[in-house]
C-alpha cells in the first residue's frame, strides 16, 4: 500500500460509519503498549476526538508494556484508564486450584484476554460505545488470537492489513519507534513473543498471505494453522431443523 494518508482516512471514515450505524457514540479499546493497539488508539482518537477511551489492563504484565501504553495515550491525547487485573486473575487460579507460574499453560493464559474482554464490554455498554479490536490480517489468518478474548470485539479495523503493513502505517502515524521496533508479544510472560509462540516469523507469514510464496516447511505450517483455527473465524455451528446427524464434527476451543 502506497498512500497511507488515504488509508488512514478510509479507516477513520469506516469507524465513524460503523459507530453511527450502531447508534453508538464512540469506541473503547485496549491499549497494551504494542504496535497494533497503538495504531488502533491513534485512529480511534482521530475518528472520535471526544468519544474514544483506551483501557490499560495489566495482568502480571511487564512494567514496560504499561509504560509504552501510557506513552502512546499521552502523546496522542487519548483518554485512558488503568485497571490492574492481577487480583481478579489470581482469584480464578485459586478457584481452579492452580498457581501462577511462567510460562503459563494455554488454558490459563487465555483467561487473561477473556477478562480483558469483559472489562471492555462493561465500559462499552456503560458509555454506549463499541469495542474496537486490534487483530491484524496476519493473526486473523492463522487464528493467533483468543476466541472470545481479544477476538471478542465489535469492530476489527486492522483485519485487512498484515503485520508488515501495520508497521508502515505506524511509522506514518508517528507511533514511537521504540514501540514499532520491539518484538510483538502478548506480554503474558517474560521473553514471550508472538513469533516464538507461532513458530514462524511475521515476514514469512506475510509473504505467504500476500502472494502464497515461502519455503515448503513454512507453507505447510501456515496451512495447518489455518485449518486448525477455522472455527475461530466462524460463528458457532448451529443445528438446523431437519439436519441429519450422521456427520462427526470436531469441536475446538482456544
Amino acid at each position: 500500500m502506497n498512500d497511507w494518508s488515504q488509508e488512514r482516512d478510509r479507516i477513520v471514515t469506516w469507524l465513524q460509519r460503523m459507530v453511527q450505524n450502531a447508534n453508538a457514540k464512540g469506541l473503547v479499546f485496549g491499549l497494551s503498549g504494542g504496535i497494533d493497539s497503538s495504531v488502533v488508539g491513534v485512529l480511534t482518537k482521530i475518528a472520535f476526538p471526544e468519544n474514544a477511551l483506551g483501557l490499560i489492563l495489566p495482568c502480571h504484565s511487564l512494567p514496560q508494556d504499561q509504560q509504552d501504553a501510557v506513552l502512546v495515550a499521552e502523546k496522542f491525547a487519548i483518554p485512558y484508564r488503568i485497571f490492574s487485573l492481577d487480583g481478579i486473575y489470581d482469584r480464578f487460579l485459586t478457584l481452579f486450584g492452580e498457581r501462577y507460574s511462567k510460562p503459563l499453560s494455554l488454558p490459563l493464559a487465555n483467561i487473561i484476554p477473556r477478562i480483558r474482554m469483559t472489562v471492555l464490554y462493561y465500559f462499552a455498554q456503560k458509555e454506549n460505545f463499541l469495542v474496537c479490536g486490534a487483530t491484524n490480517k496476519s493473526e486473523l489468518t492463522v487464528g493467533y488470537f483468543t476466541k472470545y478474548g481479544d477476538g471478542g470485539v465489535d469492530l476489527m479495523p486492522l483485519a485487512h492489513l498484515t503485520k508488515t503493513e501495520i508497521r508502515q502505517l505506524a511509522k506514518f502515524l508517528d507511533i514511537p519507534i521504540s514501540i514499532i521496533e520491539k518484538a510483538p508479544s502478548a506480554g503474558l510472560w517474560e521473553d514471550q513473543t508472538d513469533e516464538k509462540e507461532m513458530g514462524i516469523r511475521y515476514i514469512d507469514l506475510d509473504q505467504f498471505i500476500q502472494n502464497g510464496s515461502g519455503n515448503p516447511e513454512d507453507i505447510a505450517k501456515i496451512q495447518k494453522m489455518i485449518e486448525l483455527t477455522e472455527h475461530k473465524r466462524q460463528l458457532p455451528p448451529r443445528l438446523e431443523r431437519g439436519t441429519p446427524l450422521f456427520l462427526k464434527e470436531n469441536i475446538h476451543g482456544a
